[in-house]
């Protein structure tokens, strides 16, 4: 389904770097020392492929390639895919394993509540036949609200529905927590509406982006004939024109992620006098919304969208509202349709060469937190997810806190001031692992086995009342951000809560019977990289109570900021598509995710040993396993289009970059005689080592 505009705001992220080590302190963990002999891993004999790796290339030289370069040299992409890796291999997993969920209860007569609405979802779905027969008449009361649009205050309207009809809006928002006290909701509004992955996709005049808008171009023109418009090609260019302006009104996204610039909190009365010739108040009547207060995320861009709004031609922004409905959702129309759709976004926009098998899109469209995903999630967990995992992880989780506690301690540019904070954010983490405590409810809903878009609707508006509901009352922490079956990982500032789904909770990330090396360098990691959202440089601008405020001395955050800065720059150099270059200022929360989760969980495993050295295992010593289950958690291939939209439009570095933050690891040097000359070297004074 189509998120809304400012959709959950969870920083997600997972498997950390590294940053700079220091002396352990005498200290146990409650985890034993390292075994020799692991006889039930499910990679290799400990935990990891060494088949994947290419003795060939030095370590030092692109550790990517070392760890990984046999298989990248020989994987072939699936043509259903556009990025293929460790990840890929769970998300794969689970879809296979919520598939037979879904099978099982659609093989039965006599189900529950939950398991019918799974059923019927599931067989609207895949009723093909229905769905071609309806065509483009089952958005119809949409496209024909869109067509009699007569002035500002009828496209207001249009653009208050958008979240439920799957329009698209130039000004939109979500409700997510006050960011001052995250005990209320608060309702976010920011500027949006573009149909390209991100800004530059229309202000770039390289060959590269002029030839996707051409081809954008035609795509709209194409879609716009099934609304029965023939003369699309002109009414193409003004849409893309439009979504220009919509384009430079914009922030880039490095300044949309900084939490300083992006706190704006203004009450109802006051919106139309800050933010004036909008109608507001017919705006959020679509929505249900009270709204007493709200955060305007992008003031200037607000206010650029509300001069778009009045000062472009009417007819270009049903023309807009009318290929954007169809687009955003053809997922659910016909296959004629739907596959002109995907021949732009798919193949042309992301190298996709084929559609992911039509199961496969359903059981996406049905996992996610604003659709079944929790009543599929709590049979997942019954049936895939051992609770041995839960109080496994559970005990990682306070070893990373230990280890964490005590790289604080240790920081030589950090006043003692800011430690106590530190130290209190910290203790104050609040874990969930693997499954809420308390399961979303669906009561009151009913779907149909044959009206796909009606099923869509329904949920869409399920939703959008219990959040209205909710609005006023106390915000509810029980509440996740992901369901378990997603594999994933995410910190969420305001609650202070780091967040791990039972699905990532697996081989490679995850084995219970690897070798505590490979765990601790793979989900300890994650687990470090998680924790060092809160604090990493948006992070870090919350307190222990998920309240934003500045808790550090001025020196400190100083000092902060310079290594920040230094990240920043190293990442800036990785050029993965020639011209193209990794944004280190936008990816900067996840690089410090990276480059302090590894430095915890490297802490974390030399205290596990309890003083002893680490077993030899296949001729690899305990810190090269570490490392090296870093580098192939983050094995992954990726068509150019993919990559591009990554390096545009994502906060996170590619895989092949994420897997050479050791360098910044003084022991990593050691582990793989990393000297002057090889390529990754970097001097001491260039490591960074922030936590």
């Amino acid at each position: 389904m189509k998120k809304s505009l400012i959709s959950i705001a969870l920083t997600a992220a997972l498997l950390t770097a590294c940053g700079g080590e220091q002396p352990t302190p005498p200290a146990k963990a409650s985890t034993p020392a390292a075994q020799p002999v692991v006889a039930k891993a499910e990679l290799g004999t400990f935990g990891i492929d060494l088949s994947a790796r290419n003795e060939a290339i030095k370590p030092g030289d692109d550790f990517f390639m070392y760890t990984s370069g046999t298989w990248y040299d020989n994987f072939e992409m699936p043509a259903d895919k556009t990025r293929y890796g460790a990840f890929s291999v769970l998300a794969e997993r689970s879809e296979e394993q919520v598939k037979a969920i879904i099978d099982d209860i659609a093989s039965r007569t006599e189900l529950t509540a939950d398991e019918q609405l799974i059923a019927d979802f599931y067989h609207a779905y895949m009723d093909t036949d229905t769905i071609n027969k309806l065509g483009i008449t089952a958005i119809q009361p949409t496209l024909d609200q869109i067509n009699d649009i007569k002035n500002t205050d009828d496209l207001t309207k249009v653009f208050g529905q958008a979240w439920l009809t799957g329009a698209s809006s130039p000004i939109g928002g979500g409700m997510w927590f006050n960011r001052l006290d995250p005990d209320q909701y608060e309702m976010t509004i920011g500027a949006g509406g573009l149909g390209l992955p991100d800004r530059s996709y229309y202000l770039e005049d390289s060959e590269r982006f002029s030839t996707i808008r051409d081809a954008y171009v035609e795509h709209i023109a194409t879609m716009l004939t099934y609304a029965g418009i023939k003369d699309g090609q002109q009414r193409a260019k003004a849409i893309l024109a439009l979504e220009t302006q919509i384009a430079e009104g914009q922030w880039p996204r490095e300044k949309r992620r900084d939490r300083d610039l992006t706190l704006n909190q203004i009450s109802r009365s006051d919106l139309a006098k800050t933010y004036p010739g909008f109608n507001w108040d017919l705006f959020f009547e679509q929505t249900g919304y009270q709204v007493p207060q709200l955060n305007i995320s992008q003031p200037e861009p607000v206010n650029a969208m509300i001069g778009l709004v009045n000062n472009s031609d009417l007819a270009v922004w049903k023309d807009y509202l009318t290929f954007h409905t169809i687009t955003n959702n053809a997922e659910l129309l016909s296959e004629d349709i739907f596959n002109q759709n995907f021949a732009f976004f798919g193949k042309t926009l992301n190298g996709q060469e084929e559609p992911r098998p039509r199961w496969k899109r359903a059981v996406e469209q049905m996992s996610g937190t604003q659709s079944l995903g929790f009543a599929i999630g709590k049979v997942y967990v019954e049936r895939y997810f051992p609770e041995s995992s839960k109080h496994q992880m559970a005990e990682l989780v306070e070893n990373l806190r230990t280890a964490l506690g005590q790289r604080i301690d240790g920081l030589d540019w950090m006043g003692e001031e800011t430690k106590v904070n530190a130290h209190a954010k910290l203790a104050a983490f609040t874990p969930k692992i693997g499954y809420p405590d308390v399961w979303q409810k669906y009561d009151g809903l009913s779907l149909k086995k044959d009206d796909l878009v009606a099923n869509i609707a329904q949920l869409r508006q399920y939703f959008q009342d219990d959040s209205v509901a909710n609005e006023l009352k106390k915000t509810d922490r029980n509440r996740w951000g992901m369901t378990p079956q997603f594999v994933n990982a995410y910190y969420n500032s305001s609650f202070n809560e780091i967040v791990f789904p039972a699905a990532i909770l697996q081989p490679p990330f995850f084995d219970p019977n690897a070798d505590a090396a490979v765990n601790y360098g793979s989900i300890g990691a994650v687990i470090g990289h998680e924790m060092g959202h809160g604090f990493d440089d948006q992070g870090s601008k919350s307190d222990a109570h998920g309240i934003q405020r500045n808790w550090w001395t001025d020196a400190d955050r100083a000092a902060f900021e310079a290594k920040a800065d230094m990240l920043a720059q190293q990442y800036s150099q990785y050029e993965p598509l020639p011209e193209n270059f990794v944004n280190g200022r936008n990816s900067l929360g996840e690089n410090i995710g990276d480059v302090g989760g590894l430095s915890m969980a490297y802490h974390a495993y030399k205290l596990s040993l309890n003083g002893k050295e680490a077993p030899i295992i296949d001729g690899t010593t305990g810190d090269q396993r570490f490392f090296m289950a870093w580098a192939q958690v983050w094995k992954e291939k990726r068509t150019e289009q993919s990559m591009l939209s990554q390096l545009r439009a994502g906060t996170h570095a590619p895989g092949r970059y994420r897997a050479l933050a050791p360098r910044n690891h003084d022991a990593w040097y050691k582990a793989f005689d990393v000297k002057p000359g090889d390529k990754l070297y970097l001097p001491e004074d260039q490591r960074v080592r922030i936590w």
